[in-house]
């Protein structure tokens, strides 16, 4: 297929997304059904006979199908590319979402139509690229949460663009406002484990401005490095604090086991991150949570065993007399022993 013909289609494409949006706009009573059966459209898998159809031979910048994981492909990766290369053909399209702002959905469609023409086009007007900022972050937000909802992984390519080639370039963090670019860094840390990409987190803790060398090893943590600054660093600690502050916060509101299992397998990564006593203590009050059946997680077996075993790795028992330890325990377990005991405690009332 030519690449005049795949770009017709393109065009086509973007004209019926249009008129569902104007349809969108004129309907009080659909509106939101419109929106929502839009976002389902540019979401589906592109089977072989329409991705032959509509991509070129210059469609850099999305995988082949051959080298993904779950060999899947969606609409909206190679809208997003088409936005970028033919930035007109998405200008009304903007408009209409704009006027949309409030409703369900239009932020998630903005995020995956145009992440990579907000930071590869050039824009004009800076005060536009503040308010486009805030809704890619919205957005993304909301649809990696339907990732994890689902447990899939439709919105990797989403993710892996704003990673590596937005987070990770400074350049690029610029055409953003600050607080949309504090906000990124933050969603990415809280879904970096689910989306596998924490090989990349040495690159992530290294863009963090204030980076404070979290690691002891000499490993080179770039992720953090990269993160922005923060007004209240000073209080929470440095990139590698609010990166275990947000997954933290992020595990104690999973509910779908086999997504848990996956965060709680990578965990491992963070042997030797120097982190405050306070971060260390809410991550060590996070595990143990999981580790007894009942309220608040109700932790299936499966989970009270990874739970264990990811303690036993980060923090494993030396024998001494560490008060902390005991008072978390108490609070936690409802025991006054340690680490080990605590175990003990727990296999001999609830036995697997």
């Amino acid at each position: 297929m030519g690449r005049r013909g795949s770009s017709d289609r393109l065009e086509a494409l973007s004209l019926e997304i249009e008129r569902k949006l104007q349809k969108a706009l004129i309907s009080n009573s659909q509106h939101l059904q419109i929106l929502q059966q839009l976002f389902a459209d540019i979401v589906l898998k592109v089977d072989d006979r329409a991705r032959d159809a509509i991509m070129s031979e210059n469609d850099d910048g999305i995988a082949p199908v051959d080298e993904r994981e779950d060999g899947w492909l969606c609409f909206y990766e190679i809208l997003a590319n088409h936005f970028v290369k033919v930035p007109e053909s998405g200008r009304r399209i903007l408009e209409l979402i704009v006027q949309l702002w409030s409703q369900s959905f239009a932020a998630n469609i903005f995020a995956l139509l145009f992440h990579k023409w907000l930071f590869e086009a050039p824009l004009d007007e800076k005060e536009i690229s503040l308010r486009y900022s805030s809704a890619l972050v919205q957005g993304a937000t909301n649809v990696f949460w339907i990732d994890i909802q689902t447990n899939t992984r439709h919105f990797l390519s989403l993710y892996h663009y704003l990673l590596e080639d937005v987070a990770l370039v400074p350049d690029r963090l610029t055409k953003i406002s600050l607080q949309a670019g504090r906000d990124l860094f933050l969603l990415l840390s809280r879904f970096m484990f689910f989306y596998d990409q924490d090989p990349l987190l040495s690159s992530f803790l290294e863009h963090f401005p204030n980076n404070n060398k979290a690691f002891k090893s000499q490993t080179s943590w770039g992720f953090l490095e990269h993160f922005p600054t923060f007004p209240n660093s000073f209080l929470v600690g440095g990139p590698a604090d609010y990166f275990v502050i947000e997954l933290t916060d992020l595990l104690q509101k999973l509910k779908i086991e086999p997504v848990l299992l996956h965060y709680l397998s990578r965990m491992s990564i963070l042997q030797g991150l120097e982190l405050r006593l306070s971060t260390s203590t809410r991550l060590k009050a996070c595990l143990y949570s999981f580790t007894s059946p009942g309220g608040p997680t109700y932790p299936t077996r499966a989970v009270r065993h990874a739970a264990w075993n990811t303690l036993d790795l980060l923090f494993p028992v030396d024998g001494s007399d560490d008060s902390l330890d005991l008072n978390l325990l108490a609070a936690c377990l409802g025991r006054e022993s340690r680490h080990q005991d605590g175990r003990k405690a727990a296999n001999a009332y609830f036995p697997d």
